[in-house]
């Protein structure tokens, strides 16, 4: 029996998608000097920086654990500043979830930019929690990113 879930975290953003769109996916490594303190590095396994099908590993810190998470780039969006990273190594699907799935995108709701993050993941039995605090680490980068983007 597959114990798949999905987990979605909003945030307000005023920098515009297309910036945060375009940091994640064409300048990762930047997040480092943005928020030192959760991402110390993200480098370029194989492929071409920010295309489909390429490999990216990132190097961070969550719950006070030094972290990796291996993704391959699977869906680029443009125009809905969309970017879909398949977690294909590190502790998150070595240790804890049999599948990992993180999609990025923008829209706007009631007349304010969100930026949103979508966890779609399976469990490999019902003690495995939901990866809420993944997803609290993930808004709260989102959040450093928007500050260092529109300068606030």
């Amino acid at each position: 029996m597959a114990l798949i879930g999905k987990v979605i975290g909003c945030v307000e953003i005023s920098s515009g998608g297309k910036v945060l769109h375009d940091l994640l996916r064409h300048k990762p490594n930047d997040i480092s000097t943005i928020s030192p303190g959760k991402v110390h590095a993200c480098d370029l396994l194989s492929g071409r920086r920010g295309a489909v099908g390429s490999t990216i590993v990132w190097h961070f810190t969550h719950d006070g654990k030094k972290q990796t998470a291996k993704e391959i780039i699977q869906e680029i969006d443009e125009t809905n500043h969309k970017i879909v990273l398949k977690v294909i190594g590190g502790e998150f699907v070595e240790e804890i979830y049999k599948a990992l799935t993180v999609t990025f995108h923008c829209e706007t709701k009631d007349g304010k930019q969100m930026g949103i993050w979508t966890m779609e993941f399976e469990r490999p039995n019902l003690s495995v929690p939901y990866p809420t605090s993944l997803m609290d680490y993930l808004c709260g980068l989102l959040v450093d990113m928007d500050c260092h983007a529109s300068g606030k």
